[in-house]
């Protein structure tokens, strides 16, 4: 559904006078009410304020997008509206706001979130908002919003807009940003070749984006959930669904899409739907992929705080004095101990938080609470032997894996437990049964084994840190490699989590050398093609500009494009290169307290002239690799 479709010229009032926000949704429902698109007006203004009193739906830079779902509203319709002089709108950003839209939607389906984010991926253009304040009527208002939709959504099916989508798809990866985006472009560019419509909705960093409506999924041939964590499944229960990994997604995308269309996908059937009927057995995921995807929850959500406090930290280190007190490191200055602060208190959150999501992907919302105190106690190493704490050992990142698998599935298992209560009882289960169960049996297993996986990570710390010469250089170049075998992958979240891990634990080498093997295989790329630009298309040429950027900000995953292409040559020369500067980094003996930034983090960075000099190094590396081994366009085409 495009946003012209839904608004007409007599919802359309530019230059109104409003005092406050009360006026603006007055002078709004009544553009709705005149078009005849509500059946009872002062209920849709009463749901419109309900969902203001949840908080404010205007955004920044001077627009607000008041919606909601209501039963008097007789069709979907879409009225807009600017003002002469801005009115306070509770704007997150302070700012008054002069230009809105109003959504009014039905109750079935979920039309108003799709319209939604279309206008809010527009709107991000700041020449769309500024076109349409200057718009001198409404026909010139609507002209303008088609123009800037049709040059964004350019390639949208047109068959689409009849006949509703024959393919969906679902993305997601792990992390949010590359994969799911790369996967969905992949689904969307095939769909265009095979003639088929297809829809993607991504669950990304930023959330989800292009829902995919009831109506859509009711008329669908059938699903693609192409994700390595958990989404949102129930609504396709009774419809043919495909479940793959999100690497499927990007590199067999025309086959999953001829799966559907072939009939071969199970119906999907709900663990909580009773009454679907099968037609098939559902897909069955491996106990390893299930593992998999519960570990990547955890880390998804366990990397803001990674991040956010590991570079806080790192900015406070640089911004101390080591000579006042080099016991003290960190906290010898005011400026400092503020940022040593707050990063620390950041970063303490990672265990908890890790345990709390792999039980929650494992349980869902009851096992939450239970995967968060089994983090904690993981991290203060508390134990049977020593209960009140003192002088406890931690037992790291592994513990603390080991508590959120572990409260995920004793959550299950008292879930279980507690469905031959009688039904009486159900509404107590969530808020006092599950929690306080699951609580005390995490806390007594947590205390059983606490004392063996701090021995374990104490042994873990103290080989990293007896490790010198050959050893280091060894470790130093198999984890850069490891960041440039799967680009973003399995491989390549190992590697990072393990340098996480050893950063938690005071072991910053390892870090060093794990954001150098993310940053060569983009940078290596984007040197190939300008220096050989025989051997890539305009297109690929232009891909490789980016990758500049994405190489200096640490993001791998631009690569995908050229490995997907030619794997037997992309992949090696990039791994050779990251191996290399993984092992150059560690004769060094560069550290890296910052968990990301790329270039951005390079002043926190141990000896930082060996560290760009192993940079310089391993992208050059894979640069000429590149150039040696893929073969000129002409020949190949």
């Amino acid at each position: 559904m495009r946003i012209v479709d839904l608004l007409s010229r007599e919802r359309i009032e530019l230059g109104a006078s409003a005092q406050n926000k009360q006026e603006v949704i007055e002078k709004m429902v009544e553009l709705q009410a005149k078009s005849g698109a509500l059946k009872d007006k002062e209920e849709y203004r009463k749901a419109i304020q309900q969902r203001e009193n949840l908080g404010s739906t205007a955004i920044e830079a001077g627009i607000a997008v008041p919606h909601a779902k209501s039963q008097s509203v007789a069709f979907p319709s879409l009225c807009a509206m600017t003002l002469q002089n801005a009115v306070d709108y509770d704007a997150p950003d302070n700012q008054p706001c002069d230009l809105f839209f109003m959504i009014a939607a039905p109750t079935d389906g979920e039309l108003h979130l799709e319209i939604l984010s279309r206008l809010m991926t527009l709107m991000m253009n700041p020449a769309f908002t500024e076109s349409l304040r200057k718009a001198g009527s409404p026909e010139e208002f609507l002209q303008i919003i088609d123009r800037f939709e049709q040059e964004k959504y350019k390639n949208e099916a047109k068959e689409a807009e009849q006949t509703g989508y024959r393919v969906l798809a679902v993305t997601a990866c792990p992390t949010g940003i590359a994969h799911t985006y790369l996967a969905a472009e992949a689904l969307e560019k095939a769909g265009r070749e095979m003639g088929i419509s297809v829809k993607v909705e991504t669950n990304g960093s930023a959330g989800v984006k292009n829902r995919l409506t009831e109506q859509e999924i009711e008329q669908a041939d059938g699903i693609i959930v192409a994700a390595d964590r958990n989404v949102e499944t129930a609504r396709f229960a009774g419809k043919k669904v495909l479940s793959v990994p999100v690497s499927d997604g990007i590199h067999k995308a025309a086959e999953l899409i001829e799966k559907i269309e072939q009939g071969k996908a199970p119906i999907y059937r709900h663990k909580q739907e009773e009454n679907t009927p099968i037609e098939a057995e559902p897909q069955k995921e491996g106990i390893g992929r299930q593992l998999y995807k519960h570990l990547m929850s955890g880390i998804n959500h366990m990397l803001p705080f990674v991040i956010g406090g590991g570079i806080l930290m790192a900015i406070a280190f640089l911004l101390d004095d080591y000579s006042i007190n080099p016991a003290n490191f960190g906290m010898n200055t005011p400026v400092a101990a503020f940022f040593k602060t707050v990063g620390s208190i950041a970063f303490d959150f990672m265990l908890p938080i890790l345990a709390g999501y792999i039980a929650y992907s494992i349980a869902d919302v009851p096992a939450l609470a239970v995967g968060v105190v089994g983090g904690y106690l993981a991290k203060v190493g508390n134990s049977f032997a020593n209960i009140t704490g003192e002088g406890a050992v931690s037992g790291g990142f592994l513990a603390a894996l080991l508590a959120g698998f572990a409260a995920g599935y004793l959550v299950l298992l008292i879930q279980k437990a507690a469905s031959f209560l009688p039904k009486s009882l159900e509404g107590i289960k969530p808020v006092l049964i599950y929690p306080l169960s699951g609580i005390l049996l995490i806390g007594v297993f947590m205390f059983a084994v606490n004392p063996a996986m701090a021995a374990l990570n104490n042994a873990i710390i103290g080989f990293l840190n007896s490790m010198g010469g050959s050893s280091k250089v060894l470790l130093g170049c198999i984890v850069g490699a490891m960041m440039s075998i799967d680009m973003g992958g399995p491989c390549n979240k190992a590697a990072y989590v393990f340098a996480t891990a050893s950063v938690a634990s005071g072991n910053y080498e390892v870090m060093a050398a794990v954001m150098l093997g993310g940053m060569i295989p983009p940078l290596a790329v984007a040197l190939a093609s300008t220096v050989f630009k025989n051997k890539f298309t305009e297109e690929e040429r232009k891909s490789g500009i980016a990758n500049y950027v994405m190489g200096l900000c640490f993001i791998t995953e631009g690569v995908i494009p050229f490995a997907a292409a030619d794997p037997l040559r992309v992949i090696p020369s990039c791994v050779a290169g990251s191996a290399g500067a993984g092992g150059l980094s560690m004769l060094f003996g560069c550290t890296l307290r910052a968990p990301h930034g790329g270039i951005f983090v390079f002043p926190v960075v141990g000896n930082v002239l060996g560290y760009v000099i192993a940079l310089a190094a391993g992208s050059l590396v894979g640069m000429l690799l590149l150039g040696i081994l893929k073969k000129n366009k002409a020949q190949t085409e």
